[in-house]
């Protein structure tokens, strides 16, 4: 919700920060009210917090835990946690205290994969990057809540940062150490890198719209990480939706700020949203111009193809039902949501 979120995003996604934190404080000012982004967006109308600045993570060899979707969803994070994903390590889990962090982190990184209006072909200098967040509407902390990208992503990212002697800010080369140990920096490695918002990094981030970013981030993560489930999701894009359904989705997405002639971000968003976002704070099939009858039916197709492992059996766990939003509350989504973790 890449991600994208800007909840998930999303869609949606990749590694490194928006501003020099010199440049930051210039987006911490009150922003007006805005809509919905990707998955980690803010509620409709809901006015958003800016988290103080905080300090780089700490150099040295990174601590990568292994937990599943639960264990993860109950972690509080104490500044930055990271997680291999226990149901398919090829994914890792960055569990952020702060939204500033996680912008700092990720927020330049989206500009390039993902964001209408921003350049596929070359990082933004602080400036652009500075101009595209406040044109936005958003501040560093609020571009995003969720993020998603693949390994080859973010090996592109700094490769082409490095092309164009673009400065690094602290938290962009702590994510190149991550990649550096992991080992993603190698030609041809294979991954997902999603992250994630701690509950009360704003007021909107309770504990079921954690989860809701969680669920959908981790989507894109096995996207990412097995090329056969990609391959999946490309033939179900082009095959089981009709062709005004996949402009209903390419019309959402693009209102969420998502670059639409990107086909893959796509229909990789398309299965993140429709297969595995429940929440309706954040999705309903409404939004895509199609009946909940026929997201059902959907659903109940894309499980029967997709291939068998952990993602398979959430879905099959989950019921294949999206109910209308609750009048104002978005931000207070309740425990219900948390049916599969």
């Amino acid at each position: 919700m890449s991600s994208r979120r800007a909840w998930l995003a999303g869609a949606g996604i990749l590694g490194a920060a928006c501003l020099l934190r010199g440049a930051s404080f210039l987006l911490e000012s009150p922003q007006p009210p805005q809509p919905a982004r990707s998955i980690a967006a803010l509620p409709p109308g809901t006015p958003a917090a800016t988290p103080a600045p905080q300090s780089a993570p700490a150099t040295g060899a990174i601590a990568i835990r292994t937990a599943n979707e639960q264990q993860i969803l109950q972690n509080v994070p104490a500044g930055l946690s990271v997680f291999r994903f226990a149901d398919d390590r090829r994914i890792l889990v960055l569990d952020f205290a702060s939204l500033y962090q996680q912008g700092m982190t990720l927020n330049r990184v989206a500009a390039l994969i993902e964001k209408a209006g921003a350049p596929r072909n070359r990082v933004l200098p602080n400036d652009e990057l500075l101009a595209a967040i406040r044109a936005d509407g958003s501040t560093v902390a609020t571009y995003y809540y969720g993020h998603d990208y693949s390994a080859f992503a973010l090996r592109r990212f700094f490769e082409l940062a490095d092309a164009e002697k673009i400065p690094l800010g602290p938290d962009e080369a702590w994510l190149r150490q991550l990649l550096d140990q992991v080992g993603w920096s190698a030609p041809g490695a294979a991954g997902g890198l999603i992250s994630i918002p701690a509950v009360g990094a704003d007021p909107n981030v309770t504990l079921s719209a954690r989860y809701a970013i969680l669920h959908h981030e981790l989507s894109h993560g096995l996207f990412f990480s097995d090329p056969d489930y990609a391959s999946f999701v490309h033939d179900f894009w082009n095959t089981a939706l009709q062709d005004n359904e996949r402009a209903g989705v390419r019309t959402f997405l693009g209102s969420e700020g998502y670059d639409t002639t990107f086909e893959e971000l796509m229909y990789n968003e398309m299965q993140a949203y429709l297969m595995f976002t429940r929440d309706p704070g954040f999705f309903t099939p409404a939004r895509v111009g199609m009946s909940t009858q026929r997201l059902a039916e959907l659903q109940m197709q894309f499980l029967r193809g997709m291939p068998t492992g952990w993602l398979h059996d959430a879905l099959a766990a989950t019921p294949v039902v999206v109910s209308a939003p609750r009048p104002k509350d978005h931000a207070r989504r309740g425990a219900e949501f948390l049916r599969d973790g």
